[in-house]
């Protein structure tokens, strides 16, 4: 799954991941890490995530394409 946090919330509400990181009251460290692909949120982020930019996870998630995990 590739996490869409940065795109999604400057079209949004026009939040940098600094200001989500407030937002949410959540290291910016935890943050960026999301954003990067590096960890995953768990369903509780992801929930508070979506209430603070009124968004759906729809939004935020992106299914990859198959063919990237297979190689």
């Amino acid at each position: 799954m590739k996490i869409k946090i940065k795109e999604t919330a400057k079209n949004k509400k026009g939040y940098s991941l600094y200001k989500l990181a407030k937002v949410l009251n959540i290291p910016e460290q935890t943050i960026y890490s999301w954003a990067k692909g590096r960890t995953q949120p768990n369903y509780y982020n992801l929930d508070r995530i979506c209430d603070s930019l009124d968004c759906k996870i729809e939004d935020i998630l992106e299914a990859e394409p198959v063919q990237n995990k297979l190689f």
